[in-house]
């Protein structure tokens, strides 16, 4: 079977390229071994923030500007309703990289921030909790999307463009020559001209198939819902929030529909083997331990947990995104390497993915993410 384009890896990222390209006129497959949106990567768990004035580095600002239009565009399209304006609270102590970077980053783009100390912060939400040293910085526009909702969103508009979406259908080889893409699954060959690589934590093993090795690195996280004060922390009036912490990085939700607050660990995890079963949530009695002491000091009013679940980061040693076109096949567009912070990113991403196909380049500058910088 023939294609113009086949995107391995129909999660956030390839998803949303599958729509770019069916809708540029691509005849576009997309293959993935899953069922998406599925529990194997790093898409579920139902939301995720997004920020504007971003605390990894000013360079990631037009990119999530760009995303942030596009997640607004898909809503328009679709009639669904996927962000919710629930405003990020952003701690930590006040020379930390991560609150400089916010407050640099929100002068040079000119965005929306208010900077507050522990009791502004205390006064206006009771929920929170936070040491004298602690700054913070309040981002109003910005709050939560819906993953796993923007997912189908995206996969019912690449199949309104003609794209064919193949489920549980695992790669076992991927072949160029002469600029032509033969890929084999258990039961099927495909041939096309041009291939997009978006596969998550199996992304290194496919590229291995293409003489491509990248340092990445499959990590297992854990996030979890805990029971919660509606009058204090339903999303309404209390916000999404990140805490750089002295015990390490930790993300959070307000209680949403009645959930619960839901809070994870951003940094740290065990490297993992993506091919063997993901160790569950509880199965390793640091799990809700490591949660619990977080919430006891910043977010006291939380309750009991009610239940846990876990997923995959796939790390570069930067931690910063790999968005590129294979060095040897320029037909090959990769996107890899989210490290925990990628899907705010990627209505974005697919699009940038579409842009390499087509032409060859994109309106957003993609050089901080090249995979140059692996280079020896």
């Amino acid at each position: 079977m023939n294609y113009d384009v086949i995107v391995i890896g129909a999660g956030s990222m390839g998803m949303a390229a599958g729509y770019f390209l069916s809708k540029s006129g691509k005849n576009t497959l997309l293959l993935d071994s899953f069922q998406p949106p599925h529990n194997k990567g790093s898409h579920h768990g139902e939301t995720r923030i997004i920020r504007y004035a971003y605390g990894e580095g000013e360079e990631y600002v037009p990119f999530v500007l760009k995303a942030k239009e596009l997640w607004k565009e898909l809503e328009q399209t679709t009639g669904k309703h996927l962000f919710l304006q629930t405003g990020v609270l952003n701690v930590g102590h006040k020379d930390s990289a991560f609150i400089q970077n916010i407050i640099s980053s929100s002068k040079t783009y000119s965005l929306p921030i208010e900077v507050m100390n522990a009791t502004q912060v205390q006064d206006k939400w009771s929920g929170f909790s936070m040491f004298e040293h602690d700054l913070a910085c309040f981002e109003p526009t910005s709050g939560v999307i819906k993953c796993e909702e923007s997912i189908k969103a995206y996969q019912e508009l690449a199949e309104s463009h003609g794209a064919t979406i193949q489920t549980n259908s695992r790669v076992k080889s991927i072949s160029i020559l002469n600029d032509k893409v033969t890929i084999k699954t258990d039961d099927q060959t495909y041939n096309a001209d041009a291939l997009v690589i978006s596969a998550g934590a199996w992304s290194g093993e496919l590229l291995s198939m293409l003489e491509l090795d990248l340092p990445l690195a499959p990590v297992r996280k854990t996030f979890a819902w805990f029971d919660a004060n509606k009058d204090i922390y339903h999303s309404d009036q209390f916000p999404a929030y990140a805490f750089d912490t002295p015990n390490g990085m930790y993300y959070g939700f307000p209680s949403i529909d009645g959930a619960g607050i839901k809070v994870g660990r951003h940094d740290g995890g065990e490297q993992i083997n993506p091919n063997k079963p993901l160790v569950g949530f509880g199965e390793v009695a640091a799990d809700e331990d490591d949660l619990a002491q977080f919430l006891s000091a910043y977010l006291p009013e939380v309750g009991q947990l009610k239940y846990g679940r876990t997923c995959m980061y796939t790390l570069t040693p930067d931690e910063r995104f790999i968005i590129d076109r294979h060095p040897n096949y320029p037909n090959v567009a990769i996107a890899s390497g989210f490290s925990g912070h990628g899907f705010k990113f990627s209505s974005a991403v697919g699009q940038a993915l579409s842009n390499l196909i087509v032409s060859g380049k994109n309106d957003i500058d993609l050089s901080p993410f090249s995979i140059k910088r692996f280079s020896k």
